[in-house]
């Protein structure tokens, strides 16, 4: 290895510092040739389709496996780590039908935001301190984080693919500087799920094939964020109430039993996010989302796809009363919110309430929400298809 400038540590001591101040749980080091492994294993999940509709990830394959092809002129890459855990079980609410689930780190302010600002503070620290040049991301290039964050010590990637920590279980934002500074790395930990399956077992999809790979295509992450489409029929009963993301495989994982609350979280959470009604949710318009949802991840979705996803759980609820305000979304100018009516509808309602309902909708012109009413009119027991 390379002899490291005489102030390569009093870099890193000031790296470290001033981490701390800004609120980062964590700081590490690695290299930007740390992670080889990460190519083969990215390229099989896209041979394998794994990836859905995230065509970005197949378009930005060469840059996303080798960080050092990302800016070749990088010498150490900083990763940084925010805790983000909650307060209580964050599966609590999934038992309240007649309420949204929220994923934990939607329900604060966007991590995004929260982040990049202290990150560019600090990578201004180090240019001050060492000259040259740095970059600075957050989930905003073709970065694969947790391998890096992985490589640089601040913990493993689990069997649910996602980083786990000794200190922080699974409940860590990351985001990383790459810098042109030469600083010493950090030695990577190891892997210590052991024999545990937890969140193999809990995951409502079933979208691991197997310990430590992930099919986007079954994750409820995936499907309610990322999936601009219909939800497929085979995954929405078990959706259950979740309507942004799916905490299950984090909050099973052991290793959380020692991560502390997130004092960050204080100042950032919403208290509105923690299972909101999905009667209030079903009546957002798209100028009402936009304002109930200002700087949350959830805004970035559009009021269209969330508006399914809550059909979706009120179809799950067994909320009768739900049924008039899904009714009045048949008539939605979206045909992805008019579709979700129909199957929340055909779980809410009784046979004969349905026929008439399906009887008014000769008139549907898209194929898609044609598709829907006929699906559903199949899978009423005794009604003509």
């Amino acid at each position: 290895m390379a002899m490291l400038p005489a102030g390569g540590m009093a870099l890193r001591r000031l790296i470290d510092r001033e981490a701390t101040r800004l609120g980062f749980s964590a700081v590490a080091v690695t290299r930007p040739d740390a992670i080889p492994a990460a190519r083969g294993r990215l390229a099989d999940a896209l041979a394998q389709g794994r990836h859905g509709s995230m065509d970005w990830l197949a378009e930005t394959f060469e840059r996303r496996a080798a960080p050092d092809a990302l800016w070749p002129d990088a010498r150490s890459v900083v990763m940084l780590a925010m805790n983000y855990g909650p307060d209580s079980d964050p599966l609590l609410t999934l038992a309240q039908r007649d309420r949204a689930t929220i994923s934990v780190y939607a329900r604060n302010r966007d991590y995004h935001d929260v982040m990049k600002g202290r990150l560019k503070e600090l990578a201004g620290k180090i240019v001050a301190r060492a000259g040259g040049d740095v970059k600075v991301f957050v989930d905003t290039a073709p970065v694969m984080e947790k391998p890096l964050a992985e490589a640089a010590g601040l913990g493993w990637q689990g069997k649910h693919t996602n980083l786990v920590s000794r200190e922080f279980g699974s409940w860590l934002f990351l985001g990383s500087i790459f810098t042109t500074a030469e600083l010493e790395p950090d030695a990577p930990i190891g892997d210590h799920c052991g024999s545990c399956r937890a969140c193999l077992d809990i995951c409502p999809t079933n979208a691991f094939p197997a310990p430590y790979q992930l099919d986007a295509r079954r994750c409820i992450s995936y499907l309610t964020i990322e999936n601009k489409g219909p939800i497929p029929r085979e995954f929405r009963t078990a959706m259950g109430n979740r309507i942004y993301g799916c905490d299950d495989c984090l909050a099973a994982c052991p290793w959380n039993k020692f991560a502390k609350e997130a004092s960050e979280a204080k100042l950032v959470a919403r208290d509105d996010m923690l299972a909101p009604s999905l009667a209030e949710l079903l009546s957002l318009d798209d100028a009402a989302f936009r304002t109930r949802f200002s700087g949350s991840p959830v805004k970035r979705i559009g009021r269209d796809r969330f508006i399914r996803n809550v059909l979706i759980a009120a179809g799950n609820s067994g909320e009768r009363a739900l049924g008039e305000q899904c009714e009045t979304l048949l008539a939605d100018p979206s045909p992805l919110v008019r579709g979700a009516s129909v199957w929340a509808l055909s779980r809410l309602l009784e046979g004969r309430e349905f026929g008439r309902l399906a009887e008014n909708a000769v008139g549907e012109a898209d194929p898609a929400v044609k598709e829907e009413w006929s699906e559903a009119m199949h899978e009423r027991e005794g009604m003509p298809a």
